[in-house]
């Protein structure tokens, strides 16, 4: 998943940043509104955190800007004022969150769970990678020797794969995300799923799920 994260604070920005990458994210951070537009306008973005107060461009301005140009990505407005004119500002633009300084990390990556899990579920979702496509809702593969009929876990863990492609995904994390907690014998079955999503991947040589020893997976897409 890519979080556009526009907020002006270098430490705060900093911190915000290293902490959702830590957590699977991939982060696009700006320092500005007007750089947060551009990074917005070239690439696809799942979610986008605004800080209110911002140089150049403010975290209002700029999400009208996002709102006119995609009605559907969700966004949380960060600020530093808890004020009531602000929050309805915000819900206004079409914000799907608003959250005041200071706060927890672990509290906005909760938030951003929540908001993305709600999205998700609102339409159908097919991922396409090279010559695969996992039609997630169905529990369906569809490779170029044929189609694949998945478990549910199954499906989870290769949608996991794709949107976090070509990078290195820990075991704790996949365990946790995935099944919910970090066990010894929940981490044995999560091998037999790598091993039959590697056969699933098979006739596709661009695609390899490498294991990383004593880390995690990698799924590398050439």
């Amino acid at each position: 998943m890519k979080i556009l994260l526009a907020e002006d604070d270098i430490d705060l920005g900093n911190v915000l940043s290293q902490f959702l990458e830590i957590s699977g994210f991939e982060v696009l951070l700006a320092r500005d509104g007007k750089e947060g537009l551009e990074l917005f306008n070239h690439n696809k973005v799942d979610i986008c955190i605004l800080d209110v107060m911002m140089p150049e461009m403010d975290g209002f301005t700029l999400g009208k800007h996002i709102r006119k140009q995609n009605e559907t990505v969700p966004f949380i407005f960060l600020t530093a004022r808890n004020q009531k004119d602000d929050i309805l500002t915000g819900l206004k633009l079409g914000a799907d969150d608003y959250i005041t300084k200071p706060f927890e990390v672990e509290e906005l990556v909760l938030r951003i769970q929540n908001i993305l899990k709600r999205s998700q579920k609102s339409e159908p979702e097919n991922l396409e990678l090279h010559s695969i496509c996992l039609l997630f809702d169905e529990f369906k593969l569809k490779t170029p020797s044929g189609e694949y009929r998945l478990t549910q876990k199954e499906a989870e863990l290769l949608r996991y794969l794709i949107l976090n492609k070509n990078k290195v995904l820990k075991r704790e994390q996949i365990l946790t995300e995935l099944w919910g907690e970090n066990d010894y014998f929940l981490g044995r079955s999560m091998d037999v799923f790598i091993s039959r999503i590697r056969k699933y991947l098979k006739d596709d040589s661009s695609l390899v799920l490498d294991t990383i020893r004593g880390v995690g997976y990698i799924l590398n897409a050439h």
